[in-house]
């Protein structure tokens, strides 16, 4: 069935004004930024933007201002933002939990050796206290005498 020119603009107009709001973010519940999505917010067959179809133009369009949306880094796609977003803080938290476990790991180093150090510390005062209780006879030196100069008798 064909369609007059006034139906024909009338549909593009529906078109350009569903591309506007996809590419502002607008995404309704369930759908993407992307054709099929455009086709059923503007009311038209999805197959009418493919190939030679009336509205090939239009999908051509609305492609090429969403990749220079992406290449802006502005992404109008909420869930697309999303996961990126997710991707990024996912690295970010395996770099913290890579640098926690490196901590971790060198402080049960330090504990182990600190640990081995107060054992053998200990072990030497051990060995002082019992070499020292076992000299049982502690011997001391006679005072020296004293002579007193100058007296006859």
């Amino acid at each position: 069935m064909r369609i007059s020119q006034a139906q024909r603009t009338e549909n593009e107009n529906r078109i350009r004004a569903a591309m506007d709001r996809l590419l502002r973010g607008e995404i309704p519940p369930g759908g993407k930024c992307d054709i099929k999505t455009l086709a059923h917010e503007a009311g038209v067959d999805r197959t009418a933007f493919d190939g030679t179809r009336p509205y090939a133009h239009l999908r051509t369009e609305f492609e090429r201002r969403l990749q220079a949306l992406q290449q802006l880094g502005k992404i109008p796609e909420p869930r697309e933002a999303q996961i990126i977003r997710l991707k990024d803080e996912n690295a970010k938290l395996r770099e913290r939990l890579a640098t926690s476990e490196q901590t971790i790991d060198e402080l049960t180093d330090f504990r182990t050796q600190t640990l081995a150090r107060l054992a053998a510390q200990h072990e030497g005062i051990v060995h002082l206290r019992e070499s020292a209780a076992g000299t049982g006879r502690v011997s001391s030196l006679a005072a020296p005498r004293t002579t007193v100069i100058g007296s006859c008798s």
